[in-house]
């Protein structure tokens, strides 16, 4: 299991690599779709830090904390030196899947989605940022 900063810059320096754009709301979908694969792939999550409901979808405070100072722009590069060293190379794998998958889309395309799924839909309470439980998560990716 990783740190979730490091999974998160992972993530910022893959979409660097690939061209796409990496907002801080982008990365936090991300973040949650990532969890998803590796609950249901693997069977263990891929970061321990939990993942709470807020009004613009799935959240890890820690990284929006970490990254807010960037606003709605664009996450440069340089917050993620040799954040590729950090996560093994069989889970790079399903990272950069999951990355390749999401990256197509805008962050608000990725919120809508998020908007209908379940794990949010059931946690999500204006203002509160309840926690959407890990294996709430699991259950409704295995379904799908």
């Amino acid at each position: 299991m990783y740190n979730v900063l490091d999974v998160a810059r992972y993530i910022i320096w893959y979409c660097k690599k690939k061209g796409f754009s990496i907002s801080n709301l982008k990365l936090q979908k991300i973040l949650y779709f990532v969890q998803a694969e590796f609950l249901v792939s693997v069977g263990i999550p891929c970061f321990a830090e939990e993942i709470e409901a807020w009004d613009f979808g799935p959240v890890v405070p820690e990284v929006y904390h970490e990254f807010k100072i960037f606003g709605s722009a664009d996450i440069p590069k340089s917050v993620c030196m040799n954040a590729d060293e950090a996560i093994l190379k069989k889970d790079k794998t399903m990272i950069n899947d999951m990355v390749d998958q999401c990256g197509v889309y805008s962050a608000s395309t990725l919120v809508e989605i998020t908007h209908n799924q379940d794990p949010w839909l059931n946690a999500y309470e204006r203002h509160c940022n309840n926690v959407i439980e890990k294996e709430a998560i699991k259950q409704y990716f295995e379904k799908g």
